[in-house]
């Protein structure tokens, strides 16, 4: 049910969710803690008569990172009953107490896969800057307390965009096959006390987005100068970069295709 068809009997759904990373072990299902994966299948499973589901997403984020528009594929017995009001509000009913909720479904179309199918994905990285520590953005939110220069940050990120190795962005978990990711945009604006990363890429390697975020931030504070962001890219060393950013700040806010499967 993971391929590019689901199952014989089973009909494909497309969903779009949101959900709260606090205290989860991230999007796959895992031994060590509660991820969205599992939730989403036993809510959905509980939907259809505790029959087997199957579900693939357009991204794993990592634990405690957050989505407000991540897009699921959710593969359930092919039953005529069965709507796409019916699944955004059922799956989402079976999903309460927890801090996951669906926000469209939608039939899919043939040979449409959430992951594969996908052409861009696009993360918000969210750094609160100021001198008292967070409470209503707690856990959404990397709090920075030495004031950070948003112009320079932007500045600094523009040599990063297009075709590169990143193997100095890049985890050393990372699975990846190859570290050449092509960065579509990378804009860093400010808010009032809030400073955001606005990134976007066809896909990107394990903790990429976090990396960068670290690595600006020190552009942003004046401890390096704005050409040293591509120094480092350049290096293709992880280890003459910045600190990885916690994952509070980040959310994935969309999951592009070339034909919208909600349209």
């Amino acid at each position: 049910m993971g391929s590019d068809e689901p199952a014989s009997g089973y009909r494909r759904w497309a969903l779009r969710i949101e959900y709260d990373g606090t205290g989860l072990v991230g999007w796959q299902r895992q031994n060590n803690g509660v991820s969205v994966q599992a939730l989403l299948e036993e809510a959905a499973s509980r939907l259809v008569g505790d029959a087997p589901v199957m579900t693939a997403t357009a991204g794993r984020t990592d634990a405690g990172v957050h989505a407000s528009s991540m897009v699921v594929q959710l593969d359930l017995p092919d039953d005529p009953r069965l709507d796409a009001r019916q699944i955004r509000d059922g799956v989402s009913f079976h999903l309460k107490p927890h801090r996951v909720a669906i926000l469209e479904a939608a039939q899919a179309r043939p040979g449409w896969h959430a992951r594969f199918s996908a052409i861009s994905r696009r993360y918000c990285y969210t750094i609160l800057n100021r001198p008292t520590r967070p409470v209503i953005d707690l856990n959404h939110v990397w709090h920075v307390r030495r004031p950070l220069d948003a112009g320079a940050m932007h500045e600094a990120a523009q040599s990063l965009l297009g075709r590169h190795d990143f193997s100095s962005f890049r985890a050393a978990s990372c699975q990846a096959s190859s570290p050449i990711r092509t960065l579509d945009r990378l804009d860093v604006t400010r808010e009032g006390t809030f400073v955001r990363l606005d990134v976007e890429a066809r896909s990107f390697l394990h903790h990429q987005v976090r990396n960068l975020a670290g690595s600006l931030q020190l552009v942003g504070s004046g401890q390096w100068p704005v050409a040293r962001i591509r120094d480092v890219l350049e290096a293709c060393d992880r280890r003459v970069a910045g600190p990885t950013a916690p994952p509070d700040g980040l959310c994935l806010i969309g999951v592009g295709y070339a034909l919208d499967p909600f349209a």
